[in-house]
């Protein structure tokens, strides 16, 4: 009897995951931040709490007015609509980003203000997709999308205001485990 080896998941993404997207990830974006502009910091951790180094994070949104920007022009107020973050050595993150307005959602009621967020890392073979919402916002009791949640679960996509003054927010993703991050079909 011939024993077969098969890779597993893991494997079949590697190790270097993160080095053939380094060059997409935009330094200036991280630092420099408009007057209206959020900062989200957090961490990416596996299941067993371990932090994620070699994840790369990519935010959609709408602008402040919760207008998306036409896909063939550039955003009007950069650095708006969209930002790439990669993870560090102890899984953190850290980007600034106009902070989105509500957006009409296809009934004509408003979504809460939030960024869509996926995820590439090692181990996956396709990116996860979730949201991310700010804590302070009125409109989160009524989004459709998130009321679409459980209860209990909903926690895990709300960013935590860090300070107020500053325009931080923290919001960890977990992959995987009882804490995990709410993840969407698609």
């Amino acid at each position: 009897m011939t024993t077969r080896l098969i890779p597993s998941s893991s494997q079949t993404v590697g190790p270097f995951f993160r080095i053939c997207l380094e060059h997409l990830i935009d330094r200036q974006q991280m630092s420099g931040a408009a007057a209206d502009s959020i900062v989200l910091s957090g961490r990416v951790i596996d299941g067993n709490g371990a932090p994620v180094p070699d994840a790369v994070l990519e935010f959609w949104g709408a602008d402040a007015s919760g207008s998306y920007p036409d896909p063939g022009q550039p955003p009007i107020d950069l650095p708006s609509g969209f930002c790439r973050a990669a993870t560090g050595s102890e899984g953190l993150f850290s980007f600034s980003i106009v902070k989105p307005g509500p957006v009409v959602h296809g009934d004509g009621c408003f979504q809460a203000p939030h960024l869509l967020v996926l995820v590439f890392a090692r181990g996956l073979l396709r990116h996860l997709i979730t949201r991310v919402y700010f804590d302070d916002e009125e409109g989160n009791e009524s989004d459709p999308v998130l009321l679409q949640v459980a209860a209990n679960r909903r926690q895990t996509l709300i960013a935590r205001t860090a300070d107020a003054d500053a325009g931080e927010y923290h919001w960890d993703i977990v992959l995987q485990g009882e804490s995990e991050t709410v993840f969407f079909a698609w």
